[in-house]
C-alpha cells in the first residue's frame, strides 16, 4: 500500500510578517505532529491580503525566492522537521513580480518556483496591478517515497482552482495529489454574493474528474473590509471530504491517502483512457 499524509492549515493574519511566519511555523508542527509529510499553508501568509487595494508602496514587500523571509523559514522548518511545505510568496525577480510558490523538500532546498499562472482581477482582488502572469508554466513536484513509489504533487494557487485546465494538465504531468493555497472570503462589491460553496465544488469538482486526492488551505479573519471565509477540506479522489474546518476556526486538518486505491480507482474510470486530444484543439485557440 503506498499512502501519504497530507495537511491544510487555516490562520488568520496580520500586517505582521515575523508574527505570521511564527503562526505557521506552529502550525506546522502541529500537522507535523500528527504523522504529515505534504503541509500545506494558506496563500501569502507572509501578511494581509494586500491586493484588495492598488498602492504601489506594497511592492517594496516583495522579494527574490533566495531572500524572502517566508521562504527562508520554511526551508529551516521543513529540513527540521523533514517534510515538505508547498510556501507561496510575492516574489521579485528583476523588474518583474509574481505571485510565486516555492516547492520545499525534507532537505530543505527549493524544488523550484511555480508562479500563478491566473491572475485575477476585480474589486477587493485586484492583482494583475500587482502581479505579472506567472511565466513558468504549470508545475508537478516530487513529494515523499512511499514504500519505494515516488510520488508526484500538483499545486496551483488560488485562482488557478477555478479553471479545470489547471487540474488536468498537472495530472497528465503525472501528479497524484493536487494542492491549492487561496485566499478568499467576502466580494466588497456584492454583499450578498458568497461563493464559499462555489469555491468547494470547483476542487471536488476536480477531484471527481480527475479522480484525485485535492487539498485546499484558506485562510480566515477580518482584515480591513474583508473576510475570509475559511472551509479549508481535504478530499479523496471520489470527491468525498476527509477532512474540513469552519468558516472561523483556526486550525490543523490532516489525512491519509492510499495512492495505490486511488490510482485504481482512476483506471477503472477510464476518463485518461478515453480522452480524446485530437478534439480538443478550441481549447488553445485564443478567439
Amino acid at each position: 500500500m503506498t499512502e501519504i499524509t497530507v495537511a491544510a492549515l487555516q490562520l488568520a493574519f496580520s500586517a505582521d510578517i515575523d508574527a505570521n511566519i511564527a503562526k505557521v511555523s506552529d502550525a506546522v508542527r502541529e500537522a507535523h505532529g500528527r504523522g504529515a509529510q505534504v503541509i500545506l499553508p494558506p496563500e501569502l501568509f507572509e501578511g494581509e491580503y494586500f491586493c484588495r487595494v492598488e498602492d504601489e508602496s506594497l511592492f517594496a514587500n516583495a522579494a527574490p525566492v533566495t531572500e524572502h523571509k517566508a521562504v527562508l523559514a520554511m526551508q529551516a522548518l521543513a529540513e527540521a522537521l523533514k517534510v515538505y511545505i508547498p510556501t507561496s510568496f510575492f516574489e521579485l525577480d528583476g523588474p518583474h513580480h509574481y505571485n510565486s510558490l516555492a516547492m520545499i523538500g525534507p532537505d530543505g532546498e527549493v524544488q523550484g518556483v511555480y508562479r500563478k499562472s491566473h491572475i485575477p482581477d476585480g474589486p477587493g482582488y485586484e492583482e494583475k496591478f500587482y502581479f505579472r502572469p506567472g511565466n513558468t508554466g504549470f508545475k508537478v513536484w516530487n513529494g515523499p517515497r512511499a514504500q519505494g513509489h515516488q510520488t508526484k504533487l500538483g499545486v496551483g494557487v488560488c485562482w488557478d482552482q477555478w479553471y479545470p485546465e489547471t487540474a488536468r494538465a498537472m495530472m497528465l504531468m503525472g501528479a497524484e495529489v493536487l494542492f491549492y493555497p487561496t485566499a478568499i472570503g467576502s466580494e466588497p462589491h456584492d454583499t450578498s454574493l458568497d461563493t464559499a460553496r462555489l469555491w468547494r465544488r470547483a476542487m471536488v469538482g476536480h477531484a471527481v474528474s480527475n479522480v484525485v486526492p485535492v487539498i485546499a488551505a484558506n485562510r480566515v479573519g477580518v482584515e480591513h473590509d474583508q473576510t475570509f471565509y475559511g472551509t479549508s477540506f481535504i478530499t479523496d479522489e471520489r470527491g468525498d471530504i476527509l477532512a474540513e474546518l469552519d468558516r472561523e476556526e483556526e486550525g490543523v486538518i490532516v489525512a491519509t491517502l492510499d495512492l495505490d486505491r486511488v490510482r485504481r480507482h482512476r483506471a477503472a474510470f477510464g476518463f485518461f483512457r478515453d480522452r480524446r486530444p485530437e478534439l480538443y484543439g478550441r481549447l488553445v485557440q485564443d478567439i
